[in-house]
């Protein structure tokens, strides 16, 4: 016998897991594969829909000229 899903609405009681959420997060922003989705754990998944804030700001004009000397493009 399985024990009823928490209600909601009660006080104490849980929301459903946003799965379509978190599908279109990893199918569409980072094009895993359903098998590649389904073996992330909890903790993964969490990481991937938590906000990096380690994130930089956009390089300068100097630094993307510097780079583009450092590595041109072969054509």
């Amino acid at each position: 016998m399985s024990a009823a899903a928490p209600d909601p609405s009660e006080p104490g009681g849980a929301a459903a897991f946003p799965w379509d959420e978190a599908m279109a997060l990893c199918f569409g922003t980072f094009r895993l594969s359903p098998r590649d989705f389904w073996a992330l754990s909890p903790r993964e998944l969490a990481a991937l829909a938590r906000p990096s804030s380690r994130r930089s700001a956009a390089p300068t004009r100097e630094r993307l000229d510097a780079l583009l000397q450092l590595y041109p493009d072969r054509r």
